[in-house]
């Protein structure tokens, strides 16, 4: 045994004659770090989330000494290397010590100091035995040695004991200083008490020891600092922190993203991670890893701001039978998306679903989209006055009986009242003027992701019965804010550019609808002057709900930013008396006011095409204002012996663009006809207008008949001067049609 111990002190002492270790600099190493998990930034450069890829081990961020508690850094040198400040890399009273305990068989700390602990972790040759403490042969800890001594020759003290806390296991799957920190303690590294941090440190030693073994080391640790009062409990408290890494959590946090922190931005990080990988598949499967960090658009103060926002306010619902939410805001021009608020966190039942990109019932909010289409195509004008009655309208299945919220009627409306208050009949009126066939490729063009033909959904698609998800029906309204164009979301800093702006809507059209939703006394019918749709700044704004108060929403723009909410249940179940007035559109009103405390916003320009003229109306129907209307469709005076609810232009009103014939074989070809009906046409001009059919002449008047031929044909309508006014595409199937059966036979 003396002569084990002399060979260890004389093999000590050649330490300084070994060739220098080629370790790296502290700057590649810092350099070289990875996280466990992809972290998503926001525009600034804040981590907003984090997504966990890599699976070999649990690390975190790279945490600088400044940002290390006081607390542990004065535990680990304690315990670890009592004088880490004095030596040189190698503590020879240190090994003397640990020389003579092992002449007399005497347990002690050990001579490994800290720097000779790290040249360990450093180097691969010294770190394939497994753990440090596993034990070394001679010549590793020969080799750790000039390690140690290397690294302080070359590297400062502080940068030595800030590499140390990064590389170093701490327990299970837990490396380095901040992974342990936030998944035992909940807390970043700068946070940890005294207890905490002699927990941590007594993981060092011994790692997968059970919690009363470790409790025992810290309460040493705790003595040494002069704390011995905080070693009351700390068993229990051992055996706390200790759970969060056994099989069950390390199971749990496999499926959820990575940080035990509560994240920003929870569903927008996994989501733009899967994009990248997707993106970047043919680099993954050369072996290039994921790149450490993702910048996103968000705005990481807005997202709090929104986030908190909807907390509050759903906790003001309590007893309605509402716990969840979603927000998106999008920067008009750039098409940015600054928040993304996917659930309501801790108040929902499903707090990883991912509400903003859900499907869920639209309601009213299609209807700004519909209006729009019918005034593009010179149906109605704002001053058109629609039929809020009761109607029955044949169907498949029956009758499809649209009512209003309320169930209650106003009669004759203007398409602005009738849109800012939000009525149901007139907005189903309009869509048989404008057919579901059409307003569905509208809708497509806009984004909305509608699986469904346009029939499918038949009439009552004027009332959002189609799902669609928050982020794609708050970027259709971002078009409207464009004044008809349209462009695709942008979630990630430093993506490929989104294509120019697709005019999808016309501008003049757009700017009436508009001009409309931002009319706080057009509105006053449904929701009264003062609610939160109303701003000290110009805004556009719409609210919609489901059937049976299952979704509410809250969308709308000002000159800047466009922000949408939902409001609903996971489940799917029934808010009790929560409409998009008293549940979304309070967070919309806060996130607004958020995002215009210093930033004005003004109504936008009127484009050319666009005249505003004094309208008045008989009989005090509505109250007299100046009204928008598209170049040569104004009107000055409504009757309602005569209302204003057919265009001054003429128009085809059937049958609708794209309509599809089929030809029975059964039916006689005569009784086979298809009729063409104008709108816009009365009196002498009845007789003026004419039709062509593949550019040939059909016929002249109000209405034509026709019989249908199979193919695809062009329908045009002309007006007296023989200019084209409106042009439709139809198609007829069926190309043979049987002899009639005499009726001997029958």
């Amino acid at each position: 045994m003396k002569q084990r111990c002399i060979r260890m002190v004389l093999a000590t002492a050649l330490i300084w004659s070994a060739p220098a270790m080629a370790l790296p600099s502290f700057e590649q190493v810092r350099t070289d770090w990875r996280s466990a998990d992809v972290v998503v930034l926001d525009r600034h450069g804040d981590t907003v989330g984090r997504v966990r890829d890599d699976f070999r081990a649990r690390r975190g961020d790279w945490v600088a000494l400044a940002d290390t508690s006081p607390a542990l850094r004065t535990a680990i040198v304690l315990s670890e290397d009592r004088r880490f400040y004095a030596h040189s890399g190698v503590d020879w009273q240190g090994v003397a010590a640990a020389a003579w305990a092992n002449l007399w068989n005497t347990r002690t700390r050990g001579a490994s100091t800290l720097t000779m602990q790290l040249a360990g972790l450093l180097d691969e040759d010294l770190r394939r035995p497994g753990a440090p403490r596993q034990g070394r042969s001679l010549t590793q800890k020969l080799g750790q040695a000039a390690g140690a001594a290397a690294l302080e020759r070359s590297w400062s003290k502080d940068q030595i004991l800030e590499g140390y806390l990064n590389l170093v296991p701490f327990r299970g799957e837990l490396v380095g200083l901040s992974a342990m920190s936030q998944v035992l303690f909940g807390k970043y590294p700068e946070g940890l008490n005294a207890r905490e941090s002699a927990l941590a440190v007594a993981l060092v030693r011994a790692p997968n020891a059970k919690a009363a073994q470790v409790a025992s080391r810290a309460c040493g640790i705790l003595r040494e600092m002069r704390l011995p009062r905080e070693c009351e409990g700390l068993e229990g408290f051992a055996q706390l922190a200790l759970l969060r890494t056994g099989p069950v959590a390390q199971r749990a946090a496999a499926a959820t993203p990575s940080a035990a922190l509560p994240q920003l931005a929870p569903h927008l990080a996994p989501h733009l991670a899967r994009r990248l990988v997707g993106e970047a598949r043919s680099q993954l499967a050369a072996g290039v890893p994921m790149p450490a960090r993702i910048a996103s658009t968000l705005d990481a103060r807005l997202q709090r701001e929104a986030a908190t926002s909807l907390d509050r306010h759903l906790r003001e619902l309590a007893g309605r039978n509402v716990e969840d939410g979603a927000v998106v805001v999008i920067d008009n021009a750039s098409g940015d998306v600054l928040a993304y608020v996917g659930s309501s966190g801790t108040l929902s039942g499903a707090a990883q679903v991912d509400h903003a990109a859900a499907l869920r019932q639209a309601g009213s909010t299609l209807k700004p989209f519909l209006y729009e289409q019918a005034l593009e195509e010179k149906r109605l004008t704002a001053a058109s006055l629609l039929d809020d009655r009761p109607v029955n309208l044949p169907v498949g299945g029956g009758l499809y009986v649209p009512q209003n919220y309320d169930h209650r009627y106003a009669g004759w409306v203007s398409l602005r009242a009738a849109l800012a208050a939000s009525l149901n009949v007139p907005a189903v009126r309009t869509l048989v003027m404008v057919t579901p066939h059409r307003f569905h490729k509208r809708l497509v063009a806009l984004g909305l992701p509608l699986t469904e033909a346009g029939d499918y959904y038949g009439f009552s698609l004027a009332l959002g019965s189609a799902d669609v998800s928050l982020l794609a029906l708050t970027n259709a309204y971002r078009a409207l804010a464009n004044g008809g164009r349209y462009a695709p979301p942008r979630l990630r800093e430093g993506a490929p550019p989104a294509a120019s702006m697709t005019v999808v809507m016309q501008p003049g059209a757009s700017y009436v609808i508009a001009d409309i939703l931002s009319d706080r006394h057009a509105r006053a019918r449904t929701f009264g002057l003062d609610s939160p749709l109303t701003t000290r700044f110009w805004t556009a704004v719409k609210t919609g709900t489901s059937k049976d108060m299952r979704d509410n929403w809250c969308i709308g723009w000002s000159q800047h930013y466009t922000v949408g909410v939902w409001v609903g249940n996971a489940s799917g179940a029934s808010m009790h008396e929560v409409s998009g007035v008293s549940g979304a559109a309070p967070v919309w009103h806060d996130i607004m006011e958020a995002l215009h405390r210093t930033r004005a916003s003004h109504a936008p320009a009127m484009p050319d095409g666009v005249q505003r003229v004094a309208l008045s109306f008989d009989d005090g129907l509505e109250p007299a204002r100046d009204e928008v209307f598209l170049a040569g469709t104004a009107i000055r005076r409504v009757s309602v012996s005569a209302p204003a609810a057919r265009p001054t232009a003429p128009v085809i009103a059937n049958p609708a663009d794209g309509t599809v014939f089929a030809l029975d074989p059964d039916m006689p070809p005569a009784a086979q006809r298809v009729w063409f009906h104008a709108e816009g046409v009365a009196g002498q001009t009845a007789r003026t207008v004419s039709w062509r059919m593949d550019g040939k002449p059909l016929g002249r008047g109000g209405e034509v008949a026709w019989l249908p031929w199979p193919g695809r044909h062009q329908v045009e309508l002309l007006d007296a001067s023989g200019k084209v006014v409106d042009r439709i595409g139809i198609e007829v199937r069926g190309a043979s049609v049987r002899a009639p059966v005499p009726a001997a036979k029958r």
